[in-house]
């Protein structure tokens, strides 16, 4: 079993060209099941009922984030769609869940979404390993799962770390989100999840995380200035995990698509 995974979506375009393209890549890839985190689909902050519903003509889940609760309409997005995940550990997000359990040819996947607590400025956030104990009470790799899929929405690349490490072996695979820049470490650890620290985001690269730059630079410089995300062609990054028996990784590979994040100078 093949599962992808997109950072987050940040605005229209990234958005547009995942739609028109993600039938593709999932061949490419000879993938079975797609999840991608929307927390900053809505024009770079929160998502809107409408748009997870574009996105789901494509998409298997939705994952969240600190921005869960950014738009009007996501708590009833949230308790009317099963396949858009709000993090489990955020008290503040009463509705909907963080867990989702999906039948996808033949296969039994577990989905969950986690919210860090360090550097995050949220408040109600619980302990995500005290969660994720709890969850895993319930689910059992090669027993009610066939892969157990966790995307960490995480500030800190040390709670990522300390998160994977804490999971290996007993979940299919750790991904890190939020801070929208691909990490370097895409690895399988020793007792078989796959783990990447952060899968990066879909965006424009020439940007600030999404944002355009000059509104970016104008906060850093306390300015009073409105971020809105960057109108550029959009680089779609993300990460393939291959699932083996019993449900452990067999591989990771990192993705990108569009423009290359590194460039030979002329």
């Amino acid at each position: 079993m093949n599962i992808l995974f997109f950072g987050d979506i940040v605005g229209k375009r990234a958005r547009t060209a995942l739609i028109e393209n993600l039938g593709i890549i999932m061949a490419e890839n000879n993938a079975d099941f797609a999840i991608a985190n929307a927390e900053n689909a809505a024009h770079g902050f929160g998502i809107t009922g409408k748009i997870a519903a574009q996105l789901l003509t494509k998409f298997d889940v939705l994952t969240l984030g600190d921005h869960t609760l950014d738009k009007r309409d996501a708590i009833e997005l949230l308790k009317a769609e099963p396949r858009v995940l709000r993090p489990h550990n955020w008290s503040k997000v009463g509705a909907g869940s963080g867990v989702g359990v999906f039948n996808k040819n033949g296969h039994r996947m577990v989905v969950i979404s986690l919210l860090g607590q360090l550097f995050m400025n949220r408040t109600s956030i619980q302990n995500p390993f005290f969660a994720i104990d709890e969850i895993l009470g319930q689910f059992k790799l090669g027993q009610n799962a066939d892969a157990i899929f966790v995307d960490f929405h995480s500030e800190a690349t040390s709670e990522k770390n300390a998160m994977a490490q804490y999971l290996d072996g007993k979940v299919s695979a750790v991904i890190g989100s939020h801070t929208h820049i691909p990490t370097a470490d895409a690895q399988i650890l020793p007792k078989g999840t796959a783990y990447m620290t952060d899968a990066g985001a879909c965006f424009d690269q020439t940007s600030i995380i999404g944002m355009a730059s000059k509104a970016a630079i104008g906060r850093f410089r306390e300015e009073e200035t409105r971020l809105k995300p960057a109108e550029g062609e959009p680089t779609l990054c993300g990460v393939a995990v291959e699932i083996g028996k019993g449900g452990l990784a067999r591989g990771i590979k990192p993705l990108v698509y569009g423009k290359p994040w590194t460039r030979s100078r002329s």
